[in-house]
């Protein structure tokens, strides 16, 4: 077979030129396609179409809780300068307008510590708190220098009440009294801190319903007997059986007055009487009414003075009758004690002047 032959012959160089242009075009457009200049890729995906919107609902997220860090003392001269604050004192207690109230130290006895302390009406104020402490408190031979009263009282002369007194003693220690009327009770009395009366009671007393005993045998030294302050027409019993010795005698002094004598031969006597209600002569049984209380004679309020006698020595009725003494109902405990609290308020204040 003959090979064959272009005319002309066979140009090879223009082969190898052709070839060569074919490579050199493939090179460059790889180029362009492959550069990030600002040309058109070479390929581009068809465009599709968007997806509908979706929106979906997103909770805040959750704060979260810090844990408290402890403050750290800040040392500065600036803090260390400023002084702590002082607590402020408790309020005054409310005092009533008609209510006084002194704190005094003993000067000598009552009576001067008193006039001295607070001048006009002094001596009547000391006549009422020795008959509240009398019956702890011997007012002769008790008071010594540093001891100390608190009172509060109101009024003045015969109407003059005391609702709290406080004497601190360097003897006997601190008394208390406080002006309260008990359950079933139709006058105030005198109690101290545990609810025990201050006063004391005759046993087998000649009178019933009196308001307050207002002076014993030794309160003075010419007074012979036991006052018993009481509301005119208060029945007066004899507290033993006996005979009726005498009616009314020196009435001038006595009032209206009655006299008993005791099986044992005591003689009782009933002074100051409204009216007499036995005769001379009669038989009394214990707790018969031999009369009703007054104000007659050398009296100056309605009250019972009752006086004892035996072979012509004065008797004192504590020592012949005996003492009784009453303790208030602990159902009464929580009004008390919210009387004496306020009470002792009082005094405090008093003693903080």
């Amino acid at each position: 077979m003959n090979r064959f032959d272009p005319p002309g012959g066979r140009p090879w160089g223009l082969f190898a030129l052709c070839g060569a242009s074919m490579l050199l075009n493939v090179v460059l457009g790889t180029r362009m396609l492959l550069s990030p200049g600002t040309h058109e890729p070479a390929v581009i995906a068809p465009e599709m179409p968007a997806p509908a919107a979706v929106v979906h609902e997103i909770a805040d997220p959750p704060v979260p809780v810090q844990p408290v860090q402890p403050i750290e003392p800040v040392e500065d001269e600036a803090f260390a300068e400023i002084e702590p604050e002082v607590p402020a004192e408790p309020a005054a207690p409310e005092i009533p307008d008609d209510v006084r109230t002194a704190s005094l130290k003993i000067e000598h006895s009552l009576a001067r510590t008193f006039s001295n302390g607070i001048g006009d009406g002094g001596d009547e104020v000391a006549a009422v708190v020795a008959r509240l402490f009398v019956w702890d408190l011997d007012l002769r031979r008790d008071l010594q220098a540093g001891d100390h009263v608190t009172v509060a009282w109101e009024g003045s002369g015969p109407g003059l009440q005391i609702p709290a007194a406080r004497y601190r003693s360097k003897k006997l220690g601190t008394l208390r009294a406080y002006r309260y009327t008990a359950e079933g009770d139709t006058w105030p009395s005198w109690w101290n801190e545990e609810g025990v009366e201050v006063s004391r009671a005759l046993k087998d007393s000649p009178i019933e319903g009196y308001e307050q005993i207002t002076s014993l045998l030794k309160d003075r030294p010419r007074h012979r007997g036991m006052d018993f302050k009481a509301p005119e027409g208060t029945p007066i019993v004899s507290p033993r059986d006996g005979v009726v010795t005498r009616v009314d005698w020196n009435v001038k002094n006595n009032g209206n007055c009655v006299e008993v004598r005791y099986p044992d031969g005591t003689l009782a006597r009933f002074l100051h009487l409204s009216q007499t209600d036995v005769k001379e002569g009669a038989r009394v049984a214990k707790g018969s009414v031999v009369g009703l209380s007054g104000n007659t004679g050398h009296s100056t309020a309605p009250h019972l003075h009752y006086e004892l006698e035996k072979n012509e020595q004065v008797v004192d009725p504590i020592d012949y009758h005996g003492l009784t003494r009453r303790t208030l109902d602990p159902a009464e405990r929580a009004r008390f004690d919210a009387r004496i609290a306020r009470l002792d308020a009082w005094l405090e204040a008093a003693d903080r002047k």
